[in-house]
């Protein structure tokens, strides 16, 4: 029986596996639908997926505010990020730089995160959802900045109505929260500046 009170361990290369996590968040946003693998190298808490786990051991510290939903915030995983990041976990979706959401929960909406501002559009927030797998859901065809003419993707699991909101955020650019889409190890990017169109 698992002792959920235990605080698993995180990275045990902190500068290899960090700059391995950040080369592959950085192609995911870069070029929006394509999978990239985020290798971790160590049990992530329960309620995370691997690949947010890692991503967020990588990019946030105790000057970066995260949001995560009720359960997973007073769980062993707000426990694990509090411990490894020393981050603020936060109840007002608003003022996380980043957050995670499971793709089936009715809400927060992508536009209860904050957008940046006009001077500043990058102290937006970052969220990553959590999917049940990248394929076989309602296909979307993506087209903007990193890709050549258009890429579609079909991730599983996301709320009804999720690509209207993701349309409605990508029509705020420059300001927009951006996305990364995660399941296991794989995530896919999908930055404010991609557009989405819906296939029927």
């Amino acid at each position: 029986m698992q002792d959920d009170t235990l605080i698993g361990a995180g990275f045990s290369e902190p500068v290899f596996q960090s700059q391995a996590a950040f080369r592959a968040l950085l192609a995911a946003l870069s070029e929006p639908g394509l999978v990239q693998d985020v290798e971790t190298g160590f049990a992530a808490p329960a309620g995370l997926e691997p690949a947010i786990a890692t991503a967020l051991l990588t990019l946030a510290d105790y000057e970066t505010p995260i949001w995560l939903p009720a359960d997973l915030r007073a769980g062993p995983a707000g426990a694990w990020l509090r411990f490894h990041c020393g981050a603020t976990l936060v109840e007002n979706p608003a003022e996380a730089a980043f957050a995670v959401l499971n793709g089936t929960d009715t809400a927060p909406a992508l536009s209860a995160f904050s957008p940046g501002t006009d001077q500043f559009p990058d102290r937006s927030t970052s969220v990553i959802v959590q999917c049940t797998s990248l394929a076989g859901g309602d296909a979307v065809t993506l087209t903007g900045p990193g890709i050549a003419d258009s890429r579609e993707i079909a991730p599983n699991g996301l709320r009804p109505g999720f690509w209207a909101e993701v349309a409605a955020n990508a029509a705020r650019y420059p300001l927009g929260i951006d996305l990364i889409l995660s399941h296991g190890e794989a995530i896919i990017g999908l930055p404010r500046s991609t557009q989405i169109r819906e296939v029927r």
